[in-house]
């Protein structure tokens, strides 16, 4: 599956899914770097986002959770694909 399709899947389980505007979770695992944790902290920058970081037992990784009320299924999108440019990151 390509990354448009992968995409194109979540577009549709989001607009079935969701009534929007919605308050939308995103999670993600992303190297314990603090460039790398800042860089996915910047995805939230709205006043309104609580963002929640854990770190791994070994200390490796950190899991950001970020909750924030998004506009739309395609803001949603949007958001994952700013997230994907930054290395090493796992969308969950």
């Amino acid at each position: 599956m390509t990354t448009d399709e992968k995409f194109e899947a979540l577009r549709l389980k989001l607009e079935e899914g969701f009534e929007w505007p919605s308050v939308y979770l995103f999670k993600f695992i992303v190297p314990a770097d603090n460039q790398k944790i800042a860089e996915v902290e910047s995805l939230f920058n709205s006043k309104e986002a609580e963002v929640n970081l854990r770190t791994s037992k070994k200390g490796n990784f950190v899991s950001v959770s970020a909750k924030e009320l998004m506009l739309s299924p395609e803001k949603v999108i949007e958001r994952y694909k700013d997230a994907a440019k930054i290395e090493g990151i796992i969308s969950l």
